[in-house]
């Protein structure tokens, strides 16, 4: 059953979108787009380009573009800064319309609780494309450590560095007038979800150190360590660097070490490799390359990322599963993400339980998560 969706935001981010995640989907019969909105003008020739649709079906009000599709469509796409999302979900809602949004689902705690708190009074679906954690290097190192072939795992550590302390070099403008948490909201929320879903179990605590260094154009802070203890006892370390010498591990090229108990697997560039547990003195005092590394092959699938969660959005809609990324369940990555800001404004551990709690009325209908 072909889902009729109405794409809001066709610029930058939204162009990925209208050129990559959704014409897989619309080839196939998953979705079909009836209608396209940005406030720019110009970026709609992204959506005109790229998509099925007439320059008729194109508009620069998401409101107008509701009012006349409502009835043809079954749900948004919202591409668009976190700040305008709460308004946007509210017409969705007035208009009978499921969600799918880029992440974060709101720029503020307080916004996500009430975002949610929107759809799960109105019974409407919303989902977050936390595309990341469905990645293809990302989903077969999750599958493994699933699969207990390595014995639990106890340690997760994340590394991501990159060169973009100079202006405009990573994600464009808007990032470098960020005045507080540019990495940690923008760009940490994908690594910290990805990194706690692996773990398993929930998110206890969260201690955060946050620095802007002297030489970078940033406003805000756009490095920061985090170390989360998980309700399991593992223990999750993730190192987040914009303003490196050069770029060791990028997007999509993430260093991940998992520690479990039969031997440690390194993801790298998109590469998994497997070092057995060894007892030996040369083993423990030595350097291992990662090249020494027994290779593990990665799953295959046609789709991956934003284009595999359009997919499953779809299908959630068409009455199967809920999403994994759906809004409840990103409500605890949000809270690990808010927490870790907490922790780095006041330079002490957080309570990501307790966190969580105290941005839910006990009247909520989130109460559950209390």
């Amino acid at each position: 059953m072909t889902c009729r969706v109405i794409q809001i935001g066709t610029g930058n981010q939204g162009e990925a979108w209208c050129r990559e995640f959704l014409p897989p989907n619309v080839e196939d019969g998953t979705v079909e787009v009836v209608a396209a909105v940005d406030v720019n003008e110009a970026a709609l020739t992204n959506a005109v380009e790229a998509l099925p649709i007439s320059e008729a079906e194109c508009y620069t009000d998401a409101e107008t573009a509701m009012a006349e599709h409502g009835r043809d469509a079954d749900a948004v796409a919202l591409v668009v800064p976190p700040g305008a999302r709460t308004e946007l979900v509210s017409l969705a809602i007035d208009h009978d319309l499921e969600i799918l949004t880029e992440k974060p689902i709101a720029a503020s705690m307080d916004d996500a609780v009430e975002i949610v708190e929107l759809v799960e009074e109105s019974d409407t679906k919303l989902g977050v494309t936390m595309s990341h954690r469905f990645r293809r290097d990302v989903t077969s190192l999750r599958r493994r450590l699933r699969s207990g072939e390595d014995g639990p795992v106890d340690y997760l550590y994340c590394r991501y560095a990159v060169n973009a302390r100079s202006r405009g070099s990573w994600a464009g403008e808007r990032l470098y007038d960020v005045e507080e948490q540019p990495l940690l909201v923008d760009g940490a929320i994908h690594h910290l979800d990805l990194l706690a879903d692996m773990a398993g179990g929930r998110a206890e605590t969260v201690f955060c150190r946050s620095w802007n260094p002297e030489y970078s154009d940033f406003a805000g802070d756009p490095n920061a360590i985090v170390q989360l203890g998980m309700d399991n006892e593992t223990t999750i370390v993730y190192e987040g660097l914009n303003t490196a010498a050069t770029s060791f591990n990028g997007w999509w090229a993430e260093r991940i070490r998992a520690n479990c108990r039969d031997a440690s697997l390194v993801l790298d560039d998109g590469e998994l490799r497997r070092f057995p547990y060894e007892r030996s003195a040369e083993n423990c005092l030595g350097h291992t390359s990662l090249e020494a590394g027994e290779p593990i092959a990665l799953e295959n699938r046609e789709k991956w990322g934003n284009a595999l969660l359009v997919e499953r959005f779809a299908e959630w809609c068409a009455g199967g599963e809920p999403m994994e990324t759906n809004a409840r369940a990103n409500l605890r990555s949000m809270a690990i993400v808010f927490a870790a800001i907490e922790s780095a404004e006041t330079g002490e551990a957080v309570d990501v339980r307790e966190f969580l709690t105290g941005h839910i009325d006990p009247d909520s209908p989130l109460a559950a998560l209390r």
